[in-house]
């Protein structure tokens, strides 16, 4: 992935998003869900294969957007697989080493880390607001946006995509995602001249389009 949008994501990229206990409950697991412990020991140790590393990444990232539902025994496993790669930054970015599902679900990740991010900023939330009065619902949007503009509108969308993600459906998740720095991308200019330090909001947003569009032409 492009440096420039992995570089401005936090170090906390799998959390309890909003109304996520409203949103999960009488919900079970995706089909598939869950971690060979067995690989996770192996890959600790150094003896795993790459095409073992490759099975571990596809599982990872079939899991990971619906970590709220870990039974303990994993949360346990993953946290220390985490912890050995260094972090949840580190787990993004080693997921993306890995083509098809594990990079399109690490890209997505660094965009939601981005969003989140960008939902506690007034200059983009402002400067969102603003072009939702001349265009109440951007292109791919409706649907996903409810009429006010406030700061849970992009960590909103930053939970809808994780869902998608959580229900199997990459295709909306990623469409979603797309309509989403498409839409940032027409923000940007308001935004980084409300806020001088967004000067690069847009080169992040077409990055990160870049990388989201490349992930799922392979994936």
């Amino acid at each position: 992935m492009r440096e420039k949008p992995f570089s401005k994501i936090g170090d906390e990229l799998l959390r309890i998003r909003r109304d996520v206990s409203r949103a999960v409950e009488g919900r079970s697991a995706p089909a598939g869900f869950g971690v060979d412990q067995e690989l996770i020991t192996a890959f600790g140790a150094g003896t795993l294969s790459p095409a073992g590393q490759q099975e571990l990444a596809e599982q990872v990232a079939r899991q990971l957007p619906a970590h709220w539902s870990q039974p303990n025994t994993l949360a346990e496993a993953m946290s220390r697989f985490i912890d050995d790669l260094g972090g949840q930054r580190e787990l993004i970015a080693w997921l993306d080493e890995y083509p098809g599902l594990p990079r399109l679900v690490a890209r997505l990740y660094v965009l939601m880390g981005l969003l989140d991010q960008y939902s506690e900023n007034p200059a983009v939330v402002a400067a969102l607001r603003e072009y939702r009065e001349r265009e109440p619902y951007p292109a791919g949007l409706k649907g996903y946006l409810v009429p006010q503009t406030n700061d849970d509108t992009l960590a909103g969308l930053a939970f809808t995509i994780e869902e998608l993600l959580s229900d199997g459906q990459q295709g909306k998740a990623v469409d979603l995602a797309l309509a989403t720095t498409d839409c940032l991308q027409r923000v940007a200019p308001r935004a980084e001249k409300l806020d001088p330090a967004l000067d690069d909001l847009g080169e992040v947003m077409d990055h990160t389009h870049q990388d989201l569009q490349e992930a799922a032409a392979e994936s």
